[in-house]
């Protein structure tokens, strides 16, 4: 009689999982599926809600990156409303999408990843875990803690609010930034951007060449891509196209008002997740191994995989590594874990751009709104990926219609695939024990879902 594996919680990830692995008579995998409760509610109860108080509200679908909600959130209101922010007041946004991007990427790496590998993939679950971290390398431990305090209290000594922010406003930012703030940043933007090319070095020594036979067997599958691209085909989290690839670099651009046109949406009856696919690649949606139909993947690995490069030069440098090491498009899902800490340097130098430009002082931080009938779209690239919101107002600026695609969202469909393909991979003939049922976790939370 065949069986069902059940791993209840999926451990050390941003939210609540769980995996339902099915054996057959002979012990062997014939099916996997991961369940998330994905809903929130968040599309109608904002129905009827002034539009610029919604920013306000939706940064609560996420406590993890409530930043990039609020901001997708206002600039689709901005579209609603049709005002341009003003240039300060849009520097000021990026700038804090960045600096949110910092503390993100230390945690999930070194808080909820990192003990598959430096404590063992295999390892009691005991010990395996972030104190077990503490008590291995308590220097590094403290370091880690130490960055990720400097950039959390970064943002929240200029903006107010580091979790559930209300600092971005309809039109641009409620606040100028202060000349001595900006030196103040700085000069903590250049500490996290010294820890995060640490960060980087310390992991291709510690992890990814030793843990290269885990990387190319756990989670493995084909998909598409997903990210932003700016005008050169460079890297960008906050503005941009959005460039949507075949898993062979074949790929078409859309502004982010046209994603409906090339994204649908897909529900399975066993899932409370929605399942976006490529509208534009194949007819229908499917999740096979062999031949998935529109599948793609958003998040660190897919925005690094669809850009040509990285307008900043230690991250370029970097990609130009791992392109070197690993191929133009790699579909190894573990390869997340690589290009987030890529993208960790990436957004440190870029918020240093950012504050290095003494324009962003400038004290012109709102442009004049009118609340008005309209649509906007907001996009950008959360840490999970590409997170979409598109509102309708009437004539006096209250919601009518919205939809969001968020960015674990993307990725729900390609999860299941990594899940089934790991666990196809590890268990055979009934044979399992808690390591192997933990490697088929690390092909989730190399996702940060």
């Amino acid at each position: 009689m065949g069986k069902v594996i059940t791993i209840q919680p999926v451990t050390r990830i941003e939210g609540h999982a769980s995996i339902a692995i099915e054996l057959d008579d002979n012990g062997n995998v014939s099916d996997a599926k991961m369940h998330l409760t994905s809903l929130r509610g968040f599309e109608k109860f904002i129905q009827g809600r002034p539009a610029e108080e919604v920013p306000r509200i939706v940064n609560r679908i996420c406590g993890i990156c409530p930043w990039m909600h609020h901001l997708a959130s206002n600039k689709a209101v901005d579209g609603c409303f049709g005002v341009v922010p003003s240039p300060a007041g849009h520097k000021l946004r990026e700038l804090c999408q960045a600096m949110a991007h910092i503390n993100d990427k230390i945690l999930h790496f070194f808080f909820l990843a990192a003990p598959d590998f430096m404590i063992g993939p295999d390892s009691d679950y005991s010990v395996r875990n972030v104190m077990g971290i503490v008590k291995q390398a308590p220097e590094l431990a403290s370091q880690v803690v130490r960055m990720r305090q400097l950039g959390q209290m970064m943002i929240e000594k200029f903006a107010g609010k580091a979790i559930h922010p209300i600092a971005a406003v309809t039109g641009g930012f409620a606040k100028p930034i202060l000349e001595s703030e900006r030196q103040e940043m700085l000069q903590a933007c250049r500490t996290l951007l010294d820890f995060s090319c640490f960060a980087l070095d310390f992991a291709r020594k510690n992890v990814f060449r030793q843990f290269q036979d885990v990387i190319q067997q756990v989670g493995v599958i084909h998909t598409g891509f997903l990210g932003t691209v700016d005008d050169t085909g460079g890297l960008n989290i906050y503005d941009g196209k959005l460039r949507l690839m075949k898993g062979s670099g074949e790929y078409v651009e859309f502004a982010a008002d046209r994603y409906a046109d090339y994204i649908g949406e897909h529900v399975e009856p066993w899932s409370y997740g929605k399942m976006p696919y490529a509208k534009v690649w194949d007819e229908g949606f499917s999740m096979d191994l062999d031949q998935p139909k529109g599948i793609y993947r958003s998040n660190t690995l897919a925005r690094l995989n669809v850009c040509d490069h990285i307008g900043t030069p230690k991250a370029q440098a970097a990609l130009e590594e791992f392109r070197s090491a690993f191929g133009r498009y790699p579909q190894y899902t573990l390869l997340y874990h690589y290009a987030r800490l890529i993208e960790l340097i990436y957004v440190c130098e870029r918020s240093l751009e950012l504050l290095s430009d003494a324009s962003i002082t400038d004290t012109n931080v709102r442009s004049k709104v009118e609340p008005k009938a309209g649509r906007g779209v907001g996009m950008v690239e959360a840490p999970r990926g590409t997170l979409i919101h598109d509102y309708e107002t009437d004539d006096n600026g209250c919601i009518v219609n919205a939809n969001m695609i968020v960015g674990t969202t993307h990725n729900v469909a390609p999860m299941n695939m990594s899940v089934k393909q790991a666990a196809t991979s590890l268990i055979k003939d009934g044979v399992y024990d808690q390591g192997l049922l933990n490697k088929v976790e690390m092909a989730v939370r190399a996702y940060d879902p």
